[in-house]
């Protein structure tokens, strides 16, 4: 007797759409067993396996529960069908019973040689492979390729594209293995082509569905991803409506139903929402019920953000828990549960509130945990903590401590530190979980500026140094108008207490220029070589002081072939060709100045703030030994703000500056300052976006005299008084202010991943104060000096010329008087103005964007000034690649 059960061929070039082709068929339906001939053995007398390539007869028979001895039924031997498909090793099975000698003829299923996809284009390889659980040397079966292809069709899905097909093929090689192919059909994005709010009265469709994710398919929101079809976001727009209502005063407030349909072509979702907006609610009393001693509700009361009287407000009411709860932690119950009690009245339409605090024990730092860090000594995480294992818990203590962690700028962004109950309901643990950032940069970098037009950098900066929070740093730097080297150190926690200890060594050639339009020129050259050491204490949590001293030894010179003439001493600094404010700025100078600095800082991060404020009061006084003498004092404070937890973040910052001189360098009514040009504030880009560098405050400007006219008989001279043809010097000022206001703009996901960062900002400054320098006006263009040996008697070398007008109405300058009317009219070669020394602000208002690219950070600004005064240098965009912003 031959039972057999046959499998259905198995194609697999059907659509995912009839995955049904891959189930295999029940038995009693394809092939019958039969029962056996009269006089035929029932009892199994043997069992023997045929077809095995892989699978030894022992194994096969050991999934099966027939054994000799035992009676032949058509029961057991479909049983036996089923357990050997039932371990997905087989692609056909049949059982034959001759006279009690049972035969189990198998064919293997395949193994994998390799799994391939073809057609995705929108997810990549490296996102599909992770689903697909079948893989290379594995036994193939139908089941896992059903399974694979489900788990690829709902990725499509979770990326909006549900039109997704995915075909499964099979390519048959040798040794019976198989490639499996899987073909994928993406399809377009499933977009929502309507959102349709049933039930809504008392707001409209449209201010509904701003408050949700998903957005409505249209041309104008062609960027936004939040027009594809996701039912998570589905999800969470039902909870964003309810908070909409609720913060409204709409309490009964309930999505009846919400409804996504797929439209016919599969390519559009049409989404529908049946809303019951229900009353709106004023708020009754309002009162604090406290269970804990020290938490007197008296006191805390008059301080709610919710008042009696107010429309209802359910996020208002989360933030007053939320508080609660935090002020009750500065009392050290860190567990302490509070919970809004409602009751709500139909008839008047007012819902009294009662925050319960209830009763709970004061807690205590049992200990602290600190986990993760692989290099980083466990002293330089722990000397940051405001708590110390056996003190009264604060939470206040422990966001700041969280907040100084941070700032170390050695972890991860989003470090906090978790709190669990310890050993008792009174104890408490701390837990901070780092991940550690790459402290050490190795960078080589070159890149274009809008100021400094190439730049190269190098440097090597350790900001953990060996683990201990030290730093070590040095760097190199390139450009036309700016070299710099330097190396420094700094030990934040000297002999492992809260003493600071830095220093730096540094040599700096500086290159100032002058604008001849777009054209810039070097000037002088300042060549400063010095060293600096600071040390610093806190006061307090906020207040931190620090002392410095700072030896400089400056060389300013100019270039001799351009600026310097035969004067009768030999090769002077020529006021004519130089200016005198220049040719009063030369020299070689050393100073050396003692100063402070005296800061408070409640910002919850010095690299990167988004709360709190800082005020700093800088002194540095020049005169201990040296020949530079002043008293520089310079105020700066800022303060940052999170608009309303919605990501955008505020900010404030002013500064002001002021040099006082101790010495004594000449007379003012010679236009020399006691405070040297190299000393002076400089105020201009990046400083004070929308006007060019060093583009405000006082300056010189040279204006050069072009070709002479005729006018009523008389020859007139005249300026050329296009901007790009005038020599303009920023000579600076003895004071300064500056303010700053910026809204920091936060994006999607995908732009913060990319270190994307744009913001809005208006800034306002001046520099000014500034002794009026000693002008050329007017200067005359000379005669050429001619050879000894020269008899002509109409030249002599270095005389003024005069304009002479021909009689053909030409003009030349000549020593000879105008010989239409008798006059001498000077031939003139430039003049020199005064402009900028004025308090009033200058005003620019723009924005920008940072981005941290892969090849080093970019900034960019455009910036238009809506306040300026004469003299002053605007700029509309700037950027800056490869350098620090």
């Amino acid at each position: 007797m031959k039972m057999t059960r046959k499998t259905r061929a198995w194609s697999l070039l059907a659509s995912t759409a009839l995955m049904g082709l891959f189930a295999v068929p029940a038995f009693g339906q394809e092939a019958l067993i039969p029962a056996a001939p009269t006089g035929q053995s029932d009892v199994i007398q043997s069992i023997t396996v045929l077809g095995t390539q892989r699978l030894e007869g022992d194994t096969v028979r050991s999934y099966v529960r027939l054994r000799p001895g035992q009676v032949w039924t058509q029961a057991s031997a479909d049983q036996a069908l089923k357990d050997l498909y039932a371990t997905e090793l087989f692609a056909d099975v049949s059982i034959i019973n001759t006279s009690g000698a049972v035969a189990i003829q198998v064919k293997e299923n395949p193994v994998v040689n390799r799994i391939v996809l073809e057609g995705n284009k929108r997810i990549k390889n490296d996102k599909i492979s992770p689903e697909i659980k079948l893989a290379p040397r594995q036994i193939f079966s139908r089941s896992k390729v059903r399974a694979d292809v489900a788990r690829i069709i709902e990725l499509y899905k979770r990326q909006g594209r549900f039109a997704a097909l995915v075909e499964p093929k099979l390519v048959q090689l040798d040794q019976n293995r198989v490639d499996v192919v899987f073909e994928i059909t993406e399809g377009p994005k499933s977009k929502v082509r309507q959102i349709n709010i049933i039930g809504n009265e008392k707001f409209s469709d449209g201010k509904l569905r701003g408050e949700m994710l998903t957005k409505q398919a249209r041309l104008t929101s062609f960027f936004s991803s939040g027009t594809s079809y996701d039912p998570d976001r589905l999800a969470f727009d039902q909870q964003k409506l309810r908070q909409f209502y609720l913060a409204n005063g709409y309490a009964d407030f309930r999505v009846v139903s919400a409804v996504a349909e797929l439209t016919p072509d599969k390519e559009d979702f049409i989404i529908t929402y049946v809303v019951e907006e229900g009353q709106r609610y004023k708020l009754g009393e309002v009162k604090i019920d406290s269970q804990i001693r020290d938490f007197k509700a008296e006191a805390f009361e008059g301080r709610l953000a919710v008042k009696s009287g107010d429309w209802f407000d359910g996020k208002k009411v989360e933030d007053t828990v939320e508080s609660l709860s935090e002020t009750a932690g500065l009392f050290g119950y860190a567990f302490a549960e509070v919970n809004p009690q409602y009751n709500r009245n139909k008839e008047n339409l007012t819902m009294s509130i009662t925050f319960s605090v209830a009763e709970t024990p004061r807690v205590f730092v049992e200990r602290i945990d600190v986990n993760g860090n692989t290099l980083t000594q466990d002293k330089v995480i722990r000397r940051e903590f405001r708590l110390n294992e056996g003190d009264a818990f604060n939470s206040f203590q422990v966001r700041r401590s969280s907040d100084r962690i941070k700032s170390l700028g050695y972890f991860q962004e989003d470090l906090e530190i978790e709190q669990s109950q310890g050993s008792g309901s009174d104890r408490i643990v701390l837990t901070t979980n780092i991940e550690e950032k790459p402290n050490g940069e190795l960078s080589l970098s070159a890149g274009f500026s809008s100021i400094e037009n190439f730049i190269f950098q190098g440097s090597i900066r350790q900001a953990n140094f060996r683990g201990k929070g030290q730093e070590l740093r040095t760097s190199v730097s390139w450009s036309r108008f700016s070299k710099s080297a330097e190396i420094g150190f700094t030990e934040p926690y000297l002999f492992d207490r809260s003493i600071s200890l830095s220093g730096d060594i540094f040599r700096r050639d500086l290159n100032s220029f002058n604008f001849i339009g777009s054209e810039r020129n070097t000037t002088f050259e300042q060549v400063t070589t010095g060293f600096q050491v600071r040390a610093g204490v806190p006061v307090n949590e906020f207040l931190f002081f620090q002392a410095r001293y700072s030896f400089n030894f400056d060389d300013v010179t100019l270039d001799e072939t351009q600026f310097f003439s035969d004067l009768g001493n030999g090769l002077e600094c020529d006021p004519l060709l130089a200016g005198r404010f220049l040719c009063d700025a030369i020299g070689k100078r050393t100073t050396s100045s003692v100063g402070y600095t005296l800061l408070y800082d409640t910002r919850d991060s010095r690299i990167r703030p988004t709360r709190g404020h800082s005020v700093s009061l800088s002194q540095d006084f020049a005169g201990v030994g040296g020949s530079v003498r002043y008293l520089r004092t310079v105020l700066n404070a800022n303060k940052f703000w999170r608009v309303a937890n919605s990501g955008f973040i505020f900010s404030v910052s002013g500064e002001g500056g002021y040099i006082v001189p101790l010495q004594n360098r000449g007379s003012e009514a010679d236009g020399v300052d006691d405070v040297r040009l190299t000393d002076r504030f400089l105020l201009g880009e990046p400083q004070i976006r929308g006007f060019d560098i060093r583009g405000v405050g006082p300056r010189v400007q040279r204006v050069f005299y072009g070709a002479p006219t005729v006018e009523n008989g008389a020859v007139i001279n005249n300026l050329i008084l296009e901007r790009d043809r005038i020599q303009d010097d920023a000579i600076g000022g003895r004071a300064y202010y500056l303010g700053r206001a910026e809204l920091e703009i936060p994006l999607g996901a995908g732009a913060k991943e990319l270190g994307l960062r744009p913001s809005i900002f208006l800034d306002v400054g001046a520099v000014f104060n500034v002794v009026t320098p000693r002008l050329n006006i007017d200067v005359p263009q000379l005669s050429v000096a001619l050879p000894a040996t020269d008899t002509s008697p109409a030249v002599a070398g270095g005389q003024p010329l005069f304009y002479v007008v021909n009689p053909d109405g030409t003009i030349n300058p000549s020593l000879s008087t105008d010989s239409l009317n008798g006059t001498r009219t000077p031939a003139l070669q430039f003049t020199e103005r005064f402009f900028g020394d004025s308090i009033s602000p200058r005003l620019s208002v723009g924005f920008g964007v940072n981005w941290r690219s892969p090849f080093g950070p970019f900034r960019i600004d455009i910036a238009r000034a809506l306040l300026k005064q004469p003299g002053d240098d605007t700029k509309l965009i700037t950027f800056n690649v490869g350098t620090q912003f």
